[in-house]
């Protein structure tokens, strides 16, 4: 599935880090993602918000990193949120 055909989040497993600081962040996206690769998600959202743009750099570091990743995409319909697609 491509992540540039997706146009409905609401259906998809989401977490909210509005609030977060960047370590907390940090530890709630890699746990995210672990438990949804678990329960067989392979697609999710991440909302990080427009803001000052710290969370959306911590995500894009976070999601660099972890081997669960596939490919993420900022949402096109709204910047504030990440597509991320999954390894299967």
């Amino acid at each position: 599935m491509s992540l540039d055909n997706i146009i409905f989040i609401d259906s998809y497993p989401k977490i909210d880090l509005h609030g977060y600081d960047r370590q907390t962040a940090r530890v709630a996206i890699n746990d995210f993602v672990k438990e949804q690769h678990k329960l067989k998600n392979y697609i999710i959202v991440i909302v990080h918000g427009i803001g000052s743009g710290i969370l959306l750099s911590t995500t894009k570091n976070v999601l660099n990193k972890n081997k669960l990743v596939k490919d993420y995409k900022t949402f096109y319909y709204n910047q504030g949120c990440t597509v991320v697609e999954l390894e299967r």
